[in-house]
C-alpha cells in the first residue's frame, strides 16, 4: 500500500511540474505582451483580447487547451490569436519539467531539492519572457534584467549550489553570484565597446542628393530619422551620449536658419553644423524643424544593445561565472551560424537587426542542462591532447 501511494505521489509530482510550467507560461504571455507596452501586469487582472479588448473568462484561459479548443481565435471577435501564446506555454511547461527531472528527489525529501528547483524555475521564466520580448520589440526591460539579477543574488544566497558553492555556504554563494554578475556585465560590455570601435558605423553614399529629415509623429513618441526610402527610430541610432550621426549636406534647414553646403553632426541631445570654419551648435530641445538634402550619411550602430549586457549579468547572478563564459561563446556561435544561414537562404537581409537575447538564453539553457558534461568532455579532450 505504501509503495502504491509513493508511486502515485511521484507520478503526481511529474504531472504537476509540467502543468505548473504551462500555467506560468500563461502568465509569461501576459508579461511578454504588457511589459514592453507599459501596461501593468496586475491591472487589468484578467487577460484580454488584444483586438477587441474583451476580458477572457477563466474557462477560456486554460493553458494549452484553450488555444487548441478555440482554434487560435478569440471567442468574442474571432480575431486570430498568435501561436506564440501556445508555444510559450508549451515551452515553459517543458522547461519546468526538464528542471524538475534533472534535480528532483523523493517527494518526502522535497525540502532538500525543492528550493533549487524553485529557483531554476524562476530563472527559466526570466529567460523565456526576456527572449520573446527581445524577439518582438528588440528590447530587454530592466524589470527582467536588473530585477532578475536581484532575484538571482537572493536565490544564490538561499541555494549556493546554483553558483557552484557547497550547501550551507550562503555568504559564499552570495559573493560568487555578485562576482559572476559583475563578470557578465563587464565581459559583455567590453565586447560591445570593442564591437562599437570595429564595426560601429554604417555609411550611405548617394550619387544624387536625397531628402533627409528628423520628424516626430506626435509628442508621445520619440523622433524618427528619414532619408531616401528609409525610416529609423531614434533609439536604434542613439543608444548613448557619445553616439553621433555624420551628415554631408547639400542644404540644411534648422528652424528658421538655412545652410548651404556643409557637414553636420547629430548627437543625442545636440546638433553641430560646420559651415566653412564656423561651427553652429543647436540644443535639440529648441529645434522644431530639421530637414535638408544630403549626399552622405554615416550612422552609428551597435553590435548589440546594453540590454544584452544586463541580461548576461542576470544569467551570471543565477548560474555563476563558468556559465557566463560558456553562454557568451555558445550564444556567439549559435547566433553567427543562424544569421549567416538566414541571410544565405534569403530569410533576412544583410545588416538587418537581430535580437541577441534569445541566443544568450539558449546558451544559458545548454549550460543549465549539459554544462557539466560539456566541461568534462572538453577537459578530457584537452588532457588527451597533451
Amino acid at each position: 500500500m505504501d509503495s502504491t501511494r509513493y508511486d502515485i505521489l511521484n507520478a503526481l509530482l511529474h504531472f504537476l511540474a509540467f502543468f505548473m510550467g504551462a500555467g506560468i507560461g500563461s502568465f509569461l504571455n501576459v508579461v511578454i505582451y504588457r511589459v514592453p507596452r507599459g501596461i501593468s501586469v496586475n491591472n487589468p487582472k484578467r487577460s484580454f483580447c488584444p483586438t477587441c479588448k474583451k476580458q477572457i473568462p477563466m474557462w477560456q484561459n486554460i493553458p494549452l487547451f484553450s488555444w487548441l479548443m478555440l482554434r487560435g481565435k478569440c471567442a468574442a471577435c474571432a480575431a486570430p490569436i498568435s501561436s506564440r501564446y501556445f508555444f510559450v506555454e508549451l515551452l515553459t511547461g517543458l522547461l519546468f519539467y526538464a528542471v524538475f527531472w534533472l534535480h528532483h528527489g523523493p517527494w518526502n525529501q522535497i525540502a532538500a531539492w525543492g528550493p533549487q528547483v524553485l529557483c531554476l524555475w524562476v530563472f527559466v521564466s526570466l529567460l523565456v519572457s526576456g527572449s520573446f520580448i527581445d524577439i518582438e520589440h528588440y528590447i530587454l526591460p530592466h524589470s527582467i534584467t536588473f530585477g532578475g539579477a536581484a532575484v538571482g543574488l537572493l536565490a544564490s544566497f538561499w541555494v549556493p549550489q546554483l553558483v557552484g558553492e557547497f550547501e550551507g555556504e550562503h555568504w559564499r554563494g552570495l559573493a560568487m553570484s555578485f562576482g559572476s554578475a559583475a563578470i557578465g556585465l563587464g565581459g559583455l560590455w567590453l565586447v560591445v565597446e570593442l564591437g562599437k570601435l570595429a564595426f560601429g558605423r554604417k555609411k550611405h553614399v548617394f550619387e544624387q542628393s536625397v531628402k533627409w529629415e528628423v520628424a516626430q509623429p506626435d509628442d508621445t513618441q520619440p523622433p524618427v530619422v528619414r532619408f531616401a526610402d528609409n525610416e529609423m527610430p531614434w533609439e536604434d541610432i542613439f543608444m548613448r551620449a557619445s553616439d553621433r550621426m555624420l551628415i554631408t549636406c547639400e542644404e540644411l534647414r534648422v528652424n528658421e536658419r538655412q545652410f548651404a553646403r556643409n557637414t553636420a553632426e547629430l548627437w543625442m541631445e545636440k546638433l553641430k553644423v560646420r559651415e566653412g570654419t564656423e561651427i553652429h551648435e543647436f540644443p535639440l530641445e529648441g529645434v522644431t524643424l530639421l530637414h535638408g538634402r544630403i549626399t552622405q550619411l554615416i550612422i552609428p550602430r551597435e553590435a548589440m544593445g546594453m540590454g544584452d549586457v544586463f541580461f548576461l549579468m542576470m544569467i551570471g547572478s543565477f548560474c555563476g561565472w563558468k556559465c557566463v563564459l560558456f553562454t557568451i561563446l555558445a550564444a556567439s556561435v549559435i547566433g553567427t551560424f543562424t544569421a549567416v544561414v538566414s541571410r544565405i537562404t534569403g530569410r533576412a537581409e544583410w545588416g538587418a537587426k537581430i535580437p541577441f537575447g534569445p541566443y544568450l538564453a539558449l546558451g544559458a539553457l545548454i549550460w543549465l542542462f549539459y554544462g557539466t558534461e560539456i566541461l568534462d568532455w572538453y577537459i578530457s579532450k584537452t588532457a588527451w591532447g597533451r
